[in-house]
């Protein structure tokens, strides 16, 4: 169905095979003394040193990647909403954020290629990963730059790489990551109201954000606004099944593992077919517009067509702007109702429109930079004061 973990097998063959050859792989510096030589890195060495016991812990593991946050990383989160809203000191994000900085493997800068891979990380809390295994990030070359994309495409970009310690690598990062967050509250936050809204309307939000390891092929607003005049005559039921047609449950399918010609079953029942074009993916007749929007239980890929699991033979049209609608005659709408309850989010997830206003362009070679971090699946990623006052809990987990 799909080829699982291909790509994280060869960067990790790739990184083991470098890793074994460069003359740097075995440096004799511990981590602490790595990180009290390296000046940007100052705020993370005084944290890591004044906390009981973390500096044992992370100085003993092995075979590890630390994305490590400069002090302009830290200074630009103190900054953040987000830094405002763990104030309360959340003990379980504080474990949270600390090992989603940490990649289970020695991946050096070398090692990560164009072809986007997903890196597990440390970050096993089912809280805040109800994945099979731990939570991942997005490593990607973009022309010169090593980037990791986390939660909400959030993008940190490498300024520093390839400083070796006794148990592994570490990467200065110019932003700290966000942890992916629960279906939901990614759809709020990146204006997918319809999204959304349908799917509080048809009293699936709670479905979607606790079930465990799915990809979810989210339609744009403008694809809910295409059928819009359709929507009203819809019973709960009906809603429901069209929604769970865009579900695969029990396989987390990154954009890099889907396979031309693979048919994949979705929730309501019925088959999604994948076909690749010059590049392009597309599920059914539905052109994938922005791929690998992470989420705590998996990974969102927003498309421009709402799939109709009543009409699953219609084609994708590879040259056409925008797709033909799967619903005939069905016309489209300004506006939709049933996302007037909807919050309206403070901020695209996105350098660029956010999903919401993505018409035809493609962007599913690669994903797209966020403004800053944003928070966790519960509450939200804390600020730096909270993350050092609380670290220890850490050795206690």
């Amino acid at each position: 169905m799909y080829s699982h973990f291909f790509t994280i097998a060869a960067l990790a063959a790739i990184a083991s095979a470098q890793n074994s050859t460069s003359s740097n792989s075995t440096s004799s510096s511990s981590l602490i003394d790595l990180l009290g030589s390296t000046p940007s890195l100052s705020s993370l060495s005084a944290a890591v040193v004044g906390v009981p016991g973390l500096a044992g812990v992370l100085g003993s593991a092995t075979n590890i990647t630390i994305l490590a946050p400069s002090n302009d990383a830290f200074a630009k989160f103190m900054e953040s909403p987000a830094a405002a809203a763990l104030a309360a000191n959340d003990t379980a994000a504080i474990q949270a954020l600390l090992t989603y900085h940490v990649l289970n493997g020695t991946y050096p800068a070398s090692a990560v290629t164009q072809t986007p891979a997903f890196i597990p990380t440390l970050l096993n809390n089912s809280a805040y990963a109800n994945v099979t295994g731990c939570q991942v990030v997005e490593a990607v070359r973009q022309g010169d730059n090593v980037v990791f994309y986390s939660g909400l495409l959030s993008n940190s970009s490498v300024e520093t790489a390839d400083q070796n310690f006794t148990g592994g690598v570490v990467h200065i990062i110019d932003t700290v990551l966000t942890i992916p967050q629960n279906v939901s509250s990614t759809a709020i936050a990146a204006g997918l109201s319809g999204v959304a809204g349908a799917l509080t309307r048809a009293n699936l939000v709670d479905t979607v954000d606790s079930l465990k390891d799915v990809t979810i092929f989210a339609p744009n607003n403008s694809a809910f606004q295409a059928i819009g005049s359709a929507l009203p005559n819809l019973t709960t039921s009906q809603l429901a099944s069209i929604l769970q047609y865009h579900v695969v449950n029990g396989t987390v399918a990154y954009s890099s593992t889907l396979m031309d010609g693979a048919s994949v079953p979705a929730l309501s029942g019925g088959d999604l077919k994948i076909t690749i074009v010059d590049g392009d993916v597309f599920v059914n007749s539905a052109k994938v517009l922005i791929p690998d929007v992470l989420v705590a239980n998996g990974v969102v890929h927003v498309i421009d067509n709402v799939l109709n699991p009543n009409n699953t033979a219609v084609a994708p049209e590879p040259t056409a702007s925008v797709q033909t609608p799967a619903f005939a005659g069905a016309s489209s709408v300004a506006s939709l109702d049933y996302t007037s309850g909807i919050p309206t989010p403070t901020q695209a997830i996105g350098a660029g429109p956010t999903p919401a206003e993505e018409s035809g362009s493609s962007t599913a070679a690669s994903s797209s930079p966020a403004a800053g971090a944003a928070s966790p699946m519960k509450t939200g990623a804390m600020g730096a004061a909270a993350l050092f006052a609380g670290a220890g809990v850490w050795m206690n987990a």
